[in-house]
């Protein structure tokens, strides 16, 4: 397993893992979505996640930030994880990147 040195290196493989997750409505991962708006590291290799979902009602708004814990707190260096849902600003499809609006057939 690769050994982490820095935040801005752990902060770059935590995106990789986001992008590993998956709204299980949309085939598209939760980074391209739009969902993640910010990713915080700080030198004790604790993380925290502000994410939103695609609405206050989504099917999976309790499972969805459980499976994102979980999983940036396999990454070896990680010593916690917190995510944080927040609806401000409320997602909308703006949100999503180019790749993933193409994917949805919105280009």
């Amino acid at each position: 397993m690769e050994e982490f040195n820095d935040t801005i290196n752990l902060g770059e493989e935590v995106v990789k893992v986001l992008k590993t997750i998956y709204d299980p409505e949309i085939p598209v991962d939760i980074y391209e979505l739009g969902l993640i708006y910010d990713v915080f590291v700080n030198e004790d290799f604790d993380v925290k996640i502000l994410m939103t979902l695609t609405s206050p009602n989504c099917p999976v708004a309790e499972t969805l930030p459980k499976e994102v814990e979980e999983k940036i707190k396999k990454i070896g260096e990680v010593k916690g994880c917190e995510v944080e849902i927040t609806f401000d600003p409320p997602w909308s499809k703006d949100l999503m990147s180019e790749e993933a609006k193409l994917e949805l057939g919105m280009l």
